[in-house]
């Protein structure tokens, strides 16, 4: 029984994090723009992660696999 009001409890808490945007704090503001840039990037922006941080998976090496030539130096323990 006390596992069973752990968990809800645990469940209700958990649906009572951030529901709002990001905002700065009071007094402080978004980071200054990049050097070379025309603007700074909103929160929005800031939080998406960039094609680097985050790349796409690429499955193409499974489907055009080749044999391994052999190799000189793959010599057995002596």
């Amino acid at each position: 029984m006390r596992i069973a009001i752990v968990l809800g409890a645990a469940l209700v808490l958990s649906g009572c994090g951030a529901s709002k945007g990001l905002r700065p704090a009071k007094g402080e503001a978004l980071p200054p723009a990049p050097y070379g840039a025309k603007a700074a990037p909103t929160a929005e922006q800031l939080l998406k992660p960039s094609n680097q941080a985050r790349p796409a998976r690429s499955d193409e090496l499974l489907k055009s696999s080749e044999d391994r030539r052999s190799d000189d130096f793959d010599l057995p323990p002596n």
